[in-house]
């Protein structure tokens, strides 16, 4: 379905003198209105602190006309140049195919036919076996294929005796499984020849780029005397590769998942870059999307006097309202504050447009009441999918793109009806801090995961401070070493939120816009990687936990995640060591010993995904816990599977109840430099309550207060 009115911009973070362009989608039906807002606060719930949406439109305000854009979901090989050559007298087909919806209706395997004429031919799966589909002429072999098996299929065609002829073949045959077979017959006047590019996983269509999409892996296609195109080549790419005389290079479109198991595997090797032949598939999809290629509606310029922090572009058409976030970040080595907020951007990406299947009548009703963010996945799934969603055949989704529009961006949208709170995660959530910045009166500037993946760790070097937001999860290994490097450097990290530096990721500057994950082996996920797919096929790194790298999240921040559950929080309890002589500063002005069980996020400071202490894993010797959670209902909360040996047994050889707690941990590095690390992701949903007046929000102050040297004096 798609959206009345929505957009995304051509880039997530600019910084002074550079350009963002946006791309809308209104279905009108008259003009609508973009207007530069910064985004403060987020959240929406008229129980807390008002939504802030600063008015910004002395910088930008625009009315344009409406226009719908369409987002074609759907992967598949485009080899444009194939229009401009000659297919010999008579057609012959082949490729090894590996489906994973036989059942479905026609996918197309190979085509080059004209989309409107019918001229040309197409090589077809459909639920009656291979067929050949030939001008008006059709063959089918009528035996149906099995599920993810591999299979050589042909077709062949003859205009000069009018011979056409389809057939398949299992590489692993089945017992009593009768689905080897081929067709042929005569047929009057075939027009094998189009010149039109030649497709592999759709065919042309005269609505759309593309129809007839392929759901699983297609290997080694080729046309005799005229293209054969090797997928072992250029595998960390999204271009494709043709061996035969004409060079017919092609391009993919929507990113289908490269880096796959081919016909010829076996275990012998699991690193394509090794073995490249054995990986020599590529597994398109249906529901595939890389870029919308929506056209420019308009661009803004930063100004050189323009502050960094979180911006948005708000749109407005009769009823309709939509945001489109972006960053403005401060040029390297220029910054505008002490304090440095890293935004998430690798997890908001990761989990854009994750559909969770939760959107009722009663979530509907709360979003309408409370004014929310109204375009939710589950309504708008032609926008592409998350990392966390299945596709439609089952296999997992390994990559995510932001040239598309990001529904769950939006800075008041709703994740969870959160009974105790807001329900708000990732952009939106991080917005409780932003929002507590603002009040308190904490200058920061804003650098993204990509800038800081971009940049590396000079771009935190002129910060007194670096703090995360409440779910930096995802990295790669250029953020993790600007981390590292930054806290060994005299650097000063707060990290306040839970479950981060978890999972491994990858980008490529040959992919635009995309990044991927493999959830290879353990961890708490949402699909499992096949085995011997766990190596990205962007940088060619093993995917999966940053654990599984012998590099746990502990190492950098002194904890690492431990437990899962509902959305729900609970309270932390101080520490004998937060009252001894060098801890208490972090605790000044804090009224209780158990605090933090209020907020708007579940309800508690720690809730939902926990971090804990773990020498074992890589916390410092000198990491002290100033405080632990407690009061997680067992029934409620899970230790992660990674810690899990058997049925109630730990590798740390504690109880799944112990194990089940968030740390508040504190540690001091070289050169002045420390780490405060908080273990909990509904921690800054605790910022707002009492409008920012309560113990969490007073010891995260001392805290950065110290850390960034500020000077400030507590508020209230």
């Amino acid at each position: 379905m798609t959206a009345p009115l929505t957009g995304y911009a051509d880039r997530i973070s600019v910084r002074a003198g550079e350009k963002i362009s946006f791309k809308v989608s209104s279905v009108g039906p008259g003009p609508y209105n973009a207007m530069l807002v910064r985004i403060v606060r987020g959240d929406p719930n008229p129980g807390g602190p008002a939504q802030k949406l600063e008015d910004e439109s002395e910088l930008f305000d625009g009315r344009f006309a409406s226009r719908q854009q369409h987002a074609w979901p759907g992967s598949y090989a485009l080899i444009e140049r194939a229009a401009e050559v000659k297919l010999p007298a008579a057609l012959s087909v082949e490729a090894l195919i590996w489906p994973t919806l036989p059942e479905d209706g026609p996918q197309t395997v190979i085509a080059r036919r004209d989309a409107v004429s019918g001229a040309g031919f197409a090589l077809v799966l459909t639920p009656d076996g291979m067929a050949l589909e030939c001008g008006g002429a059709r063959i089918a072999t009528g035996k149906k294929l099995r599920n993810r098996a591999w299979y050589r299929v042909w077709a062949s065609a003859d205009p000069t005796t009018g011979m056409i002829r389809v057939g398949q073949q299992p590489l692993k045959r089945a017992f009593a499984v009768y689905d080897e077979g081929e067709a042929s017959e005569t047929a009057q006047d075939l027009v094998i020849d189009a010149a039109q590019p030649a497709f592999i996983g759709a065919e042309s269509a005269a609505d759309r780029p593309a129809r007839r999409c392929f759901n699983g892996k297609i290997e080694a296609p080729a046309i005799a005397g005229f293209g054969a195109w090797d997928f072992a080549r250029r595998i960390g790419t999204m271009e494709i590769e043709d061996t035969g005389p004409n060079g017919l290079h092609g391009r993919l479109i929507n990113l289908p998942t490269r880096a796959m198991k081919g016909a010829a595997w076996s275990d012998s090797e699991r690193d394509w870059k090794r073995a490249p032949h054995m990986y020599a598939a590529i597994h398109f999809h249906d529901d595939d999307l890389h870029d919308c290629g929506w056209a420019d509606d308009f661009s803004f310029t930063v100004p050189k006097d323009m502050k960094s922090g979180v911006w948005g572009m708000q749109l407005r058409c009769g009823p309709h309202r939509d945001v489109i976030p972006f960053f403005v970040r401060p040029q390297v080595g220029k910054p505008q504050a002490k304090v440095c907020y890293i935004a998430s951007t690798f997890t908001y990406q990761v989990y854009t447009n994750f559909s969770r299947g939760m959107f009722n009548d009663a979530f509907r009703q709360r979003v309408t009441e409370w004014k929310a963010a109204a375009n939710n996945p589950d309504e708008h799934k032609d926008y592409g999918l998350s990392t966390y969603n299945f596709h439609r055949d089952g296999s997992g989704v390994a990559y995510s793109s932001h040239l598309r529009p990001l529904l769950t961006w939006r800075p008041d949208f709703l994740t969870f009806h959160d009974q105790a709170g807001s329900g708000l995660r990732h952009l939106p959530a991080d917005t409780h801090l932003t929002g507590w910045f603002d009040r308190l009166g904490i200058a920061y500037d804003v650098v993204t995961d990509h800038d800081l993946h971009e940049k590396g760790a000079e771009i935190l070097a002129s910060y007194k401070v670096v703090v995360t937001g409440t779910h930096p999860e995802y990295h790669t290994k250029e953020t993790l070493d600007a981390l590292q490097a930054y806290t060994e450097t005299g650097g000063r990290l707060m990290y306040l939120g839970g479950n981060g530096f978890y999972w491994r990721v990858a980008l490529s500057d040959a992919v635009p816009g995309a990044i991927e994950v493999r959830r290879t082996e353990g961890g708490i996920r949402t699909w499992p990687a096949e085995p011997g797919e766990y190596y990205h096929a962007f940088d060619g790194a093993y995917g999966g936990l940053w654990r599984r790298s012998d590099r746990a999240p502990n190492v950098l921040c002194g904890i690492g995640f431990s437990s899962q559950g509902m959305f729900v929080g609970d309270s932390y309890r101080q520490s004998p060591a937060a009252r001894d002589n060098h801890h208490a500063w972090v605790f000044e002005g804090v009224k209780d010993e158990l605090f933090g069980g209020y907020g708007f996020s579940g309800g508690g400071a720690a809730g939902f995904e926990l971090d804990r202490l773990d020498h074992r894993l890589g916390s410092p010797l000198n990491a002290v816990v100033l405080a632990s959670s407690e009061g997680h209902d067992r029934k409620e909360f899970v230790v992660v599977h990674e810690e899990r040996l058997g049925f109630n047994t730990t590798i740390t050889g504690d109880t799944l109840e112990g194990l089940i707690r968030a740390d508040m941990t504190y540690i001091e590095k070289p050169k002045g430099g420390a780490v405060f690390s908080v273990g909990s992701i509904t921690y800054c949903g605790s910022l707002p309550h009492n409008k920012f007046d309560n113990d969490v929000s007073r010891l995260t102050f001392n805290v950065i207060n110290r850390f960034g040297e500020l000077g400030l004096k507590w508020p209230f």
